[in-house]
């Protein structure tokens, strides 16, 4: 079960009373769900009804929750800027508040803090996991424990193929001739169709990790997907992440112990030298330094 505390060394949270409601947030929270709250868990109601989403839009132009791209672009890019200051913990609140069960959170199973905390502001929250059939033991094992002690609902992937059937119709060992491919058909494409039901996902981002993520903002807009994107933890550093695992007990990957500070599937990743950069591990030797869900 999530465990609740002060996060280390972030600022103070916002009031609920006193957060800065966007015009573009007030008009989805009050056209399409309602509130209730038990203690510090809230709950989401998304009416179904046909006729509930704004005059004049074509229906195949709605996103999950009944909102048009346009509507949930402006409340994503006010949000970003709303709480860049604010902490994860304020950062999750606003999300699970704003979208109830049309959001999720995404982990690698690297470790679990973004669970964690989403847990603590959505108790139950939907937890996706991309099993790509190429993941290292360790990895299952921390999904598995995610599941088991956590206050989440953990969500499997799988890609249409297995490894083999991948294996027949492309060629053995495709993440090595071509893993751009092998990304968007173990990865990219299972991702779109897991998160089609949702109106928002949360990654585990931050902008210290590679030059490509220095300007991930902590809520922002997923274009290729048309969804909100919530990186609670974007201006976190590796130690506000290490002083929040150790705090809380947070589950965390037995392989950062050992030389891979940055994890993806076993063929593609390698330990990391002392003095490399965390991401060195993938894909190394590659002109390769995302695997497409991220951009």
């Amino acid at each position: 079960m999530g465990v609740r505390g002060v996060q280390p060394g972030l600022p103070a949270e916002v009031p609920r009373a006193a957060r800065p409601w966007s015009a573009a947030q007030r008009r989805w929270r009050g056209s399409d769900m309602t509130a209730t709250r038990t203690g510090t868990e809230t709950t989401q109601e998304h009416p179904a009804h046909a006729e509930q989403h704004p005059a004049g839009a074509d229906r195949a132009d709605l996103t999950p929750g009944g909102h048009t791209a346009e509507e949930l672009k402006a409340l994503a890019e006010q949000a970003g800027r709303d709480l860049e200051e604010a902490s994860p913990l304020e950062i999750l609140r606003w999300a699970a508040e704003t979208f109830g069960k049309r959001f999720c959170v995404t982990s690698s199973m690297e470790d679990a803090v973004v669970a964690h905390l989403a847990s603590r502001a959505m108790p139950g929250v939907d937890v996706v996991f991309l099993d790509t059939g190429y993941h290292f033991p360790e990895t299952i094992g921390t999904r598995d424990a995610v599941a088991e002690v956590m206050d989440v609902n953990v969500i499997t992937l799988t890609p249409r193929q297995t490894v083999a059937e991948q294996d027949a119709e492309y060629g053995p060992e495709l993440h090595d001739r071509d893993p751009d491919l092998c990304c968007a058909l173990r990865k990219v494409k299972p991702l779109e169709q897991g998160l089609s039901s949702y109106a928002a996902w949360a990654t585990g981002l931050r902008r210290d990790e590679s030059p490509t993520r220095a300007n991930t903002p902590v809520v922002g807009w997923d274009e290729k997907r048309q969804k909100v994107k919530v990186s609670p933890i974007a201006r976190w550093t590796q130690d506000d992440v290490d002083a929040y695992v150790a705090e809380h007990g947070v589950i965390t990957n037995l392989l950062l112990m050992d030389g891979y500070p940055s994890i993806g599937c076993a063929p593609c990743t390698r330990r990391v030298a002392e003095g490399e950069d965390a991401r060195a591990g993938r894909w190394a030797g590659r002109n390769k330094t995302e695997c497409g869900l991220h951009g």
